[in-house]
């Protein structure tokens, strides 16, 4: 299979994530401060299955024939066009790219495996049919090298990003048959949406849960809807799925507010900072992406009251005493902290567009890719351009120049 067709993957890439530079042709004159704090991401419109993973756990080479629906299925086709398109008409430098293909590994869920056939809400990063054919020791490398890889990245490029949007494409039908709607706008973790709260064991219960009742601001989620509307594509919001917990866009939000309540909590207690105790519950608490085996030791330990290897005992003990000094700073002043939270002109909003796939990619049989609608990406880019240069002129009342398109 050759890089070279619509319908094909590479097997190599440099680096599994890359912020993607375009063309500086703005058509709106927007200050470089403000500009710094829109991001553009596309995660899962990646096209590279590594070669190291077309061998299974035996050492057998996979036939193509086991993935390559699965491969066309898992693709946003078209998202990357929609952003770059977009960024390019903001004057942004680029957006931020993964490339490694969604069928093997999917950056928006929890690290773990996904078994055959789960709830589309339910799965995690190493995604089927891969989840079963590799080994131990790709797996691990799927993590290591891909996944926290990936994160780094994310880290370098979301510091003083207040904006953040995911570009998406998702099917034309849903399972049932009914067709979807032309564009939605995700802004709700799905645990929120159906327990109002989220799970105890996904992100430190110290996160308040009024917070993820919205990842975004709700003007930018309503003036998206209405500059599409008005350009005549009907929108969604949260339907036909949510927010995964393990979506970047959730999981931005719980480290973004961690960070705040770390500054707070030091700003009085500045002799925490560097104390080893407080910087091993500060590095559980902003482990959002659920990585590291030390942040893992204290959260079993403080939430399902594990027992300390001995050799961990006392620095364990310490980490307690210094969660419940944050805790009880936090219930003090929870009100304060995140009053000021939700009103603060540098939280970000971060959401999801998903776009019909069949507007900017055409397929046959509605599943073989076969090659890009340039002039629909094209549109769909400039509205959405300009419905974040709105935002941010109209909604957000920012000193901007005159409007230049």
């Amino acid at each position: 299979m050759t890089p070279n067709s619509h319908n094909g993957y590479r097997t190599h890439c440099e680096s599994p994530v890359e912020f993607v530079k375009v063309p500086f042709e703005p058509e709106y004159d927007i200050p470089d401060d403000v500009r710094r704090g829109l991001m553009i991401d596309v995660v899962h419109d990646g096209d590279v299955i590594p070669e190291e993973f077309l061998v299974d756990h035996k050492g057998d080479s996979i036939d193509e024939s086991v993935y390559l629906q699965a491969y066309w299925e898992e693709r946003d086709w078209g998202a990357a066009e929609i952003a770059r398109v977009a960024a390019s008409k903001l004057g942004l430098p680029g957006y931020l790219h993964v490339h490694i293909a969604r069928v093997v590994m999917d950056f928006s869920r929890f690290p773990g495996m996904t078994r055959r056939s789960p709830e589309h809400l339910s799965r995690f990063a190493i995604n089927y049919p891969f989840s079963e054919l590799l080994g131990f020791r790709q797996k691990k490398r799927v993590l290591e090298s891909y996944y926290d890889t990936i994160s780094a990245g994310f880290d370098t490029n979301i510091e003083g990003v207040v904006t953040k949007l995911a570009v998406h494409t998702y099917d034309k039908f849903n399972r049932s048959g009914t067709p979807r709607p032309t564009i939605s706008v995700l802004t709700r973790a799905a645990s929120y949406q159906h327990s109002s709260e989220m799970p105890f064991d996904v992100f430190d219960p110290l996160y308040p849960d009024v917070l993820v009742e919205y990842t975004s601001d709700r003007m930018l989620r309503d003036r998206l809807s209405l500059t599409f509307e008005r350009e005549g594509f009907p929108v969604a919001h949260n339907y036909p799925y949510l927010l995964p917990d393990g979506s970047v866009e959730v999981r931005s939000q719980v480290w973004s507010y961690f960070r705040h309540l770390r500054h707070c909590f030091e700003d009085v207690y500045p002799e925490t900072t560097g104390d080893d105790a407080y910087v091993r519950v500060w590095h559980m608490l902003l482990d959002t992406n659920l990585r590291s085996t030390e942040s893992l030791l204290l959260r079993s330990y403080l939430h399902m009251f594990r027992r300390a290897p001995a050799e961990r005992r006392g620095a364990l003990r310490q980490a307690e005493l210094a969660y419940e000094h944050v805790a009880a700073f936090q219930a003090a002043h929870l009100e304060e902290i995140t009053s000021r939270y939700r009103a603060s002109p540098d939280r970000m909003s971060a959401l999801g567009l998903e776009v019909r796939k069949d507007l900017v990619w055409h397929f046959k049989n509605d599943l073989v890719p076969l090659g890009p609608r340039d002039d629909e990406a094209e549109r769909i880019g400039a509205i959405l351009a300009k419905a974040i240069y709105t935002y941010l002129k109209v909604d957000k009342n920012r000193v901007l120049p005159a409007n230049g398109g």
